[in-house]
């Protein structure tokens, strides 16, 4: 199948008429055109009535050729459409919509590495080319320009490779996006182990309410375990592990050890630190790991205040000796590190 792309943005264009955002004035008028999709010069997406020789799936959002090539195009609200015993060769999804779809298209073994995935519905919802660019390259896909022409064959397709990293450490202040950013990484991945480290908010509604923020936020076929045995969840894991985060982790220590006041028992942190750093350093998978820059702020008051800022700043500058990627996150803003 010969599969040309006429355009690759969103329904409007992007950048958009008349939008006068950040990412809409930083481009040219016409930079991408609103999304058209033709197979084999004369096949129109959706794929409702193919023509002899070839077969709509998945509802009018696939299309198989006469050769067994297979294209599935995902648009902007559409779920992922049940699994089939076939994989396709290319899919075109709007990965600005909810990115997570893929990782639930790679679960359900739809796409393997050897898929072409295209970005598809491109738009004002990310803030510039090299962005969107970023965020390919963590999930394995790529952006083509208005005009491209794709030559679907069975095992033809070669994937995009994921900017997998064993170890990536994110910081960041209060609400500064900094697990967003975490989430925003793995979201593409079939399978990923959520690690909270932090109370589940019994008894308190405000944190409660957090916690339930997050919860929802993150993907549905994730998985969740609420554990501060981190050093067990890293060396047993066997899928991509997003751990949020290392400061109440810390805190946690503390309390189990009755550190803040003792500080006589401040060594069994220190001992607990020195165990996480050891895992850290050989995690079987990979792991994004969310902690808190202590940094930046004033000097605590109280002794057991800059106890702790003194052993999750130790344990920060520690994990990231000994990780590929760090990233400061301010603002929703990334400052490699």
């Amino acid at each position: 199948m010969k599969v040309l792309l006429t355009g690759t943005a969103g329904s409007a264009g992007w950048p958009e008429p008349g939008c006068r955002c950040a990412s809409c004035s930083a481009l040219p008028p016409g930079h991408r055109r609103p999304f058209g999709l033709v197979v084999d010069g004369a096949i129109p997406f959706p794929f409702t009535d193919p023509p002899t020789g070839y077969r709509s799936t998945a509802g009018g959002l696939g299309l198989a050729g006469p050769d067994g090539s297979r294209l599935l195009c995902l648009p902007r609200g559409r779920p992922v459409p049940a699994a089939e015993s076939a994989r396709y060769d290319v899919v075109l999804i709007d990965l600005l919509d909810r990115p997570e779809r893929l990782g639930e298209l790679r679960r359900a073994g739809q796409v393997d590495e050897g898929t072409t995935v295209v970005a598809a519905g491109l738009d004002h919802r990310v803030r510039s080319e090299e962005e969107l660019d970023r965020r390919l390259r963590l999930w394995g896909a790529l952006a083509v320009p208005d005009g491209t022409e794709l030559d679907v064959a069975p095992g033809r397709a070669a994937g995009a490779a994921r900017r997998t990293v064993r170890r990536a450490l994110l910081l960041g202040g209060s609400r500064s996006g900094k697990s967003a950013e975490a989430e925003l990484r793995l979201a593409a991945e079939p399978y990923v182990t959520y690690v909270a480290t932090g109370p589940g908010g019994a008894g308190d509604g405000e944190w409660a309410a957090r916690v339930r923020a997050h919860r929802e936020r993150r993907p549905a076929h994730w998985s969740t375990a609420e554990t501060t045995d981190l050093v067990t969840a890293i060396r047993t894991a066997t899928g991509p592990l997003l751990i949020d985060g290392l400061g109440t982790w810390v805190a946690a220590v503390f309390d189990e050890h009755g550190a803040w006041e003792e500080a006589g028992e401040r060594a069994q942190v220190a001992a607990r630190c020195d165990d996480l750093v050891a895992a850290w350093r050989q995690a079987p998978e990979p792991i994004v790991a969310v902690s808190d820059e202590v940094g930046m702020g004033v000097v605590p008051a109280t002794p057991s205040g800059r106890a702790f800022r003194d052993a999750l700043g130790r344990l920060n500058e520690r994990l990231a000796a000994e990780s590929e990627y760090v990233a400061l996150v301010v603002a929703g803003r990334l400052v490699e590190l």
